[in-house]
């Protein structure tokens, strides 16, 4: 299990990525925003919930670009 954290948490040369932190942080406090909304009647200003989605999306978004973009120190490798 903690290899499989290890492993989400690291970006394509295996480093640590703070961006992959941020967005799964965001993601888990989304989560726990939308639960609460619909168990607990908790209700979460549109606009808190509109950027912390923001921050989701943009976080996987830049994520799968990084993914499949080609960097100069891995072309050197191959």
């Amino acid at each position: 299990m903690g290899n499989f954290f290890k492993n989400l948490l690291s970006d394509v040369d295996g480093s640590h990525s703070s961006k992959r932190f941020v967005t799964l942080c965001a993601f888990a406090l989304l989560a726990v925003a939308f639960i609460s909304n619909i168990f607990f009647h908790i209700k979460l200003e549109e606009y808190i919930w509109d950027g912390m989605l923001y921050l989701v999306m943009g976080g996987l978004g830049f994520t799968t670009l990084e993914k499949f973009s080609i960097s100069k120190d891995r072309n050197k490798t191959e």
